[in-house]
């Protein structure tokens, strides 16, 4: 009999204070909840003297770091996974395998990040934001956030906690201006407290044209229906039309959490598992004649995280790629197969002429 009610007592406890963390973090959130405007100037850290861009020709990344959390050893809870965040020591690993790729790119003309943590309990407090500027000291940068919640209850017993995160760009050039664009939609309350903001990240440089080069960093919704991130698009659709439309050139790089139209991905190199289609494909005819979707059709830049990474079983897809504006010509594109050693996304690189 003792030992029944010892049991029930824990028991309660422990429902009591899943209750109390629940609603704790409820209020917290609420109070603390990150409103963002609909459009924000972003400050421009570290800038250089170049008023314009130098030449036509241009190189980029971009490239989903998983806040160097999400390596190959790494599977995750809110994908059907059980972990949170990797030991202090795999991180390190993870941050150092990143850290070395971008100061082995420091040529490029820009680079655009996504899920680069400033300041969360997954990335053990690590500003990456400034780690990063530290490597590239010779690009400016901006920084937008679109996750900013002071304590993620999720799971119960190991909660993510704080996360401060968001899109970082570099650039070699100093841009006119730099400004975060909100996505409009959100998922429902209570879980859009938890959830990330979603945003682009655009910045203007000067050219040798009358015209502004509009480089935007995007990372789009995951975990919903489908309808977020055909609202999401539609936004940013609207967006990039009017800026040709006023004789600019335009490039759209990120994580789009879907596939790119003409997505095929029987095309996938031998060795890697097509078979995860579930994010759905952009339709062909979404954009305007003359418009490129920018993407390599051969290698996988995403690996589903439910268990850790295995060449021959992890399901992979192709979700990140850049979109063009028709007075752009594209010269080159090409996923950068690192074996999702230190993230869960590989990096695409492209080489883009401005006509």
């Amino acid at each position: 009999m003792k030992i029944l009610q010892l049991l029930l007592s824990i028991v309660a406890f422990i429902i009591g204070f899943t209750s109390f963390l629940l609603i704790f973090s409820l209020i917290l959130a609420s109070i603390f909840d990150f409103r963002p405007a609909p459009k924000t100037r972003i400050e421009i850290e570290n800038p250089i003297p170049s008023a314009k861009l130098q030449s036509n020709t241009l190189q980029l990344i971009s490239w989903n770091i998983g806040y160097c959390g999400l390596g190959k050893e790494m599977d995750f809870f809110y994908d059907g996974g059980k972990k949170v965040r990797p030991d202090k020591s795999l991180y390190k690993k993870y941050f150092s395998k990143i850290n070395d790729f971008l100061n082995q790119n420091k040529n490029l003309d820009f680079i655009l990040l996504q899920e680069v943590d400033a300041f969360s309990k997954r990335s053990y407090r690590n500003n990456q934001v400034g780690s990063f500027a530290n490597t590239l000291n010779k690009y400016c940068y901006s920084f937008a956030k679109n996750y900013d919640v002071p304590f993620v209850p999720l799971p119960p017993t190991h909660p993510m906690g704080r996360v401060k995160s968001g899109l970082l760009s570099f650039a070699k050039t100093t841009p006119i201006k730099a400004q975060r664009v909100s996505f409009s939609g959100n998922f429902a309350w209570p879980k859009n407290l938890f959830m990330l903001d979603r945003c682009f990240l655009v910045q203007r440089f000067k050219t040798s044209e009358s015209k502004n080069l509009v480089l935007i960093n995007t990372h789009n919704s995951a975990y919903d229906d489908g309808q977020l991130r055909s609202q999401q698009l539609e936004e940013l659709k609207k967006f990039v039309l009017k800026e040709y439309d006023n004789g600019n050139y335009v490039i759209v790089g990120g994580d789009w959490n879907q596939n790119p139209p003409g997505y095929n991905p029987d095309e996938i190199i031998s060795g890697y598992l097509t078979v995860r289609n579930d994010q759905g494909n952009i339709q062909p005819d979404f954009m305007p004649v003359g418009w490129i979707w920018a993407y390599d059709p051969n290698n996988p830049t995403n690996r589903s995280v439910q268990f850790p990474y295995k060449t021959s079983s992890t399901p992979t897809s192709i979700i990140d790629f850049f979109l063009l504006s028709p007075n752009i010509m594209l010269n080159k594109v090409n996923c950068i197969n690192l074996n999702f050693e230190a993230s869960d996304h590989n990096p695409v690189l492209i080489r883009v002429n401005l006509e």
